[in-house]
Order: structure tokens, then sequence, then C-alpha cells
């Protein structure tokens, strides 16, 4: 409870309920007379520092051949496939080696911001499926904000209390994706962490944010955050606490997810591969220009984000949320949060210009638990 409240996520076997655990990866879960025991695997091994590429070796033509390769082996098991489609350069390649693979039909789908970023992002992602000459299915972002009536928060759904703050519109996503028939849906989940610029032998991790209104028994638990921790996996360990966020509703719906850029040899040949390849996701953007694609798309000067998205939810459905929570709350009665502080911050995100997104943690757990009474 306190991690997710105070956005010290771990990787772990560890849940928001005694009895329920989270089977890692390449965790083992033994069942015995005496109860559950999750066995954790021995840490996996990384490749510490790049490699210096032979001459005449060209990491754009390598990195398309490998991630086309790592889609292709789903042709055999689904005819109709999708791809998320952000606009960004992540989705953009996973795109480019999806129609590359030889599927019978690709489909994209994705979410639109608002405002000018929104603008742009929809010139990117018409650009690219035009390009590419595949159907595309765009779904306002802002017409399903967090906390939206209609939406599983609102309707007080049983659902995941720590799931993902935009779970309303990427439902809307997630619907369409099922209606096409799509049996795989491809995203461009850990681009960011396989193109990371970072030291295996020297990370630590950055110092959050203070929450000003965590009760008593979630200050206590603050200096145990990082116990039970499962070890370093294979995957990037942000991309996995992600797929616990994003895949379970596509699994519900009978689509199964994939994400090919953090497929274990596409992530030996990324922590391999020289710094200035990666930085500023370099071979990703040259791939994009060499597919015919304008610098437009392949380096946008205002990627899309949800911070439109979020305050909208937060502003028009959160405030009030807060005011009912002010009147009864479980995490107030189970000593996780503070009513003082929480009050004060509901007046301070009255008057404010933005409204503070880490009240949103606290408003989807305190709902989430809310429906699983």
């Amino acid at each position: 409870m306190t991690r997710t409240l105070n956005r010290q996520h771990r990787y772990s076997a560890d849940t928001l309920f005694e009895g329920v655990y989270r089977l890692t990866e390449r965790a083992t879960a033994v069942y015995t007379t005496a109860g559950l025991v999750i066995v954790y695997p021995e840490a996996a091994q990384h490749v510490l520092e790049p490699r210096r590429l032979r001459v005449g070796i060209d990491p754009v033509s390598a990195f398309d051949a490998l991630l086309t390769e790592v889609v292709a082996e789903w042709c055999a098991t689904a005819s109709c496939v999708g791809v998320e489609v952000s606009g960004g350069a992540d989705s953009g390649n996973v795109t480019l080696s999806t129609t590359a693979a030889g599927f019978v039909r690709v489909d994209t789908f994705g979410l639109l911001m608002g405002g000018r970023i929104g603008l742009r992002q929809q010139e990117r992602r018409r650009a690219l499926v035009d390009h590419l000459g595949l159907r595309d299915t765009a779904v306002p972002a802002m017409q399903h904000p967090p906390f939206v009536p209609g939406g599983v928060r609102e309707r007080r759904l049983p659902h995941d209390p720590a799931g993902a703050f935009y779970q309303e519109a990427f439902d809307v996503v997630r619907s369409q994706v099922a209606a096409r028939g799509c049996e795989v849906i491809f995203t461009g989940g850990g681009g960011d962490e396989v193109n990371a610029h970072h030291s295996r032998t020297n990370a630590e991790l950055p110092l959050s944010a203070p929450v000003p209104w965590l009760g008593k028994k979630a200050t206590e638990a603050l200096a145990r955050v990082d116990e039970n921790l499962a070890p370093i996996p294979v995957l990037p360990v942000p991309t996995l606490m992600a797929f616990g966020l994003h895949n379970p509703a596509y699994l519900r719906l009978g689509v199964w997810p994939v994400a090919p850029l953090v497929h274990p040899r596409v992530v030996r040949f990324m922590e391999q591969l020289p710094h200035k390849h990666k930085r500023g996701k370099k071979m990703f953007r040259d791939r994009l220009r060499r597919a015919g694609l304008p610098e437009f798309v392949a380096a946008p000067t205002e990627p899309e984000n949800f911070l439109a998205v979020m305050e909208s939810g937060l502003r028009a459905y959160g405030l009030p949320l807060l005011d009912d929570m002010l009147r009864e709350s479980l995490l107030i009665d189970l000593g996780y949060v503070d009513p003082d502080g929480l009050a004060l911050a509901r007046d301070h995100a009255e008057r404010a210009a933005v409204v503070p997104d880490l009240l949103c943690d606290t408003l989807a757990l305190e709902v989430g638990l809310r429906s699983l009474e």
C-alpha cells in the first residue's frame, strides 16, 4: 500500500492483498501442505558495457532484420494482428516490422491526445498508417480521462486498485482491438528502457517526492519498501511492471499483448549497442527515415503526453472523489492516509493552476479498494 501511495513501486511477489501473490518472471510457485511459497530465480546476467562495432556494420539494418524476425515469430499463430500506435519512434518501429512480417491483416489502434500536441500526434499517426496502407482506429483520450462517468472506476466495477491511470481510455482502445478480431496486439512498450543510457554497476533509484497526506501506518512502512524484491530480471524492471498494469485487461478480452522491443534477443542487442546509437533513440529514428517517413514523424519536436488528460480527469472528476474520501475513506480508516493532509491537498488543488498528479495514485487506490469490498 505504501509503495503505491508513495510511487515507490517495486517488482516483487508482494501485492496489496494478503494471500495473493504476483508470479514474477522466471519465479516458481511451490504448493505444499504447508501452503504456497514463491521461489525467486537467480539474478539474470546482463551486458555491462556496450561493444565496439566492427568496421562496415550497419546497426540500423541489423536492428531492422532482428525486430522483424522477432515479430514474424507470431505469423504461424495469428492471422489478424493489431499494433498500438502512439505516433512515437517506439511504436513506429514496431509497426514497420509488423507490416514487413507477412501477416494476413494488420490494423492499428491508438489514443489521440487533446490540443495542439494532439493535432501534431494525429499528423504523425496519419503519415505512418497512410505510408504503410493500414486501417487505423483512433480514440480521443480527452473523452475518456481518469474517473470519467461510465468508466470502470466510476461504476465501481471490480478492478486492480493499483491499475493504470488511463485505464478508462485504454479500455476503449482494447474493446476496439477485440471487436476487430485481432488475436495479438503488438505494442511499443519498453522502447524507452532499452534505449536508456545508464550503468548497471552503479545504479541508484531516484528519491520520490514526499507525499504530504501519508498516514502514520504508511509513514512507518516507508523503511520497508525495499524488502522481498525480485532479483534482476531478463527484461527491464519498469517494462515488466508496466505489463502488469496494461496487459491483464487485454488477456480478459482474449487478445495476447506482445512487446517486441523487449524480446530477450532485442534486449541483448540493445545492451551491446554503443550509446551513440541509442542516445535520443537515434537508431530508431534513422530506421523511420530510411523507411521514407518524413522528419516530423521520425523526430517530432513535441512528443505526445498524457498531462492534459490527467488534468482533465482530476479537475472534473477527481476532486469530487476527494470530497467523498474526506467524508468516508478506507485508506484513512486503515491509517494509510492522513485526513488533515488530504484536506489541505484538496484545498490547494482547488486553487492551483494544475492539480497534483500524485493525488491520482491515492484516488485510484481508494476507488479500487472500494470496488473489491
